[in-house]
């Protein structure tokens, strides 16, 4: 497959998700616009948690705004994945249900006994279920129209569910975001978009050019501290865009066990290889472990690529990794052939599920 043959790649992206990728932008612009005029009740404010329950691409902010935001976050931050509401969700809780589609079971389920608890509650939705119950219980949120997003897939749609995850928050004062921030990151992912989009020739596009390195192999991604939201969000791109599969790994945890299960299988020099997300804005220590980790994962054989981001801040560092990702990993899956947009054996699983009802 050429990358530089835009007819080809057309006629495999059928939902046009280099539409959705090019406009993440436009979903942050219309996030800010559209969420100027919610109010949330003053009482929201004083709660001593948060808890978010979403499940694949729709609790990818959540690592976001759990990772990026960590030196502002004054109250713990937890990420559900599950039917099941943990004891610590009380009245002094923000309990956010996200669900880009608004029909999650997982999230559905917790919602009868969240309300029980009294926790405080909020919803972010494009419609569905969630967007009634919303309504019908005057629970406030952000249901957004994702107008920005052609190919419909919610991994692709993060504009929607960061920001509007992070404006959300911003209104109760959890966390800060500057008008002038929006604006550094709305310039960087244009410029990023000339470097990285479909019409930039392979020679001078760096998503490309990565892409055709990581063909054919199980990459391992690796990364630290504020950077670990995106590294998450980038090893789901890579396992549903991409149809490979990915895992990840965090510096200096990893240091501590990871280093020694890369001798065996003998077939890892071969298969696997690890990825690393360089930034200077790491503690110095981390630096200086990534530099060793690199030369220990060479010394078993496998080959070491790297990520050094450029740009000043963690914020923008945040965008920059996600939207080279989201390009490299859509450029991963036409050379693997695949429409990446389409997940066969997510809609096989939920159509079995759907067979046998859940009655929570």
């Amino acid at each position: 497959m050429n990358l530089d043959n835009l007819d080809q790649i057309k006629k495999l992206d059928k939902d046009d998700v280099a539409g959705s990728v090019s406009l993440l932008g436009e979903q942050i612009k219309q996030v800010v616009n559209d969420t100027k005029n919610i109010k949330l009740p003053a009482s929201y404010k004083k709660v001593d948690k948060i808890f978010i329950n979403g499940m694949g691409g729709s609790n990818l902010g959540a690592w976001v705004l759990k990772r990026l935001f960590a030196d502002q976050l004054r109250i713990p931050v937890e990420i559900l994945d599950g039917y099941t509401v943990p004891k610590q969700v009380d009245k002094n809780t923000l309990f956010l249900f996200s669900s880009y589609s608004g029909t999650t079971e997982e999230v559905l389920s917790t919602f009868k006994e969240v309300k029980k608890r009294k926790a405080k509650m909020l919803i972010l939705a494009s419609g569905g279920p969630l967007e009634k119950r919303a309504k019908k219980e005057n629970i406030p949120g952000f249901i957004f129209d994702p107008k920005f997003n052609p190919s419909t897939q919610p991994r692709i749609g993060l504009g929607y569910s960061i920001f509007g995850m992070l404006h959300l928050f911003g209104k109760l004062g959890f966390i800060k975001l500057g008008k002038n921030e929006i604006t550094d990151i709305l310039k960087q992912l244009d410029l990023g978009n000339k470097k990285l989009q479909l019409s930039s020739k392979i020679n001078s596009n760096p998503a490309k050019k990565m892409a055709k390195k990581l063909h054919g192999r199980m990459p391992i991604l690796v990364g630290a501290e504020f950077l670990m939201g995106n590294v998450h969000i980038f090893r789901n791109q890579v396992t549903e865009t991409c149809k490979t599969f990915a895992s990840f790994l965090e510096l200096p945890d990893l240091n501590h066990f990871a280093m020694e299960g890369l001798k065996y299988p003998s077939t890892n020099p071969k298969n696997m290889l690890f990825f690393f997300i360089d930034s200077n804005l790491y503690h110095k220590r981390i630096v200086q472990r990534a530099h060793l980790t690199k030369k220990v994962v060479r010394q078993n054989g496998i080959e070491v690529f790297d990520l050094h981001l450029k740009t000043k801040t963690k914020l923008l560092q945040s965008f920059e990794l996600l939207q080279y990702g989201t390009w490299l990993t859509y450029y991963l899956g036409i050379l693997n052939n695949v429409n990446p947009a389409e997940v066969p054996f997510v809609s096989w699983f939920k159509k079995q599920l759907s067979k046998h009802p859940f009655r929570g």
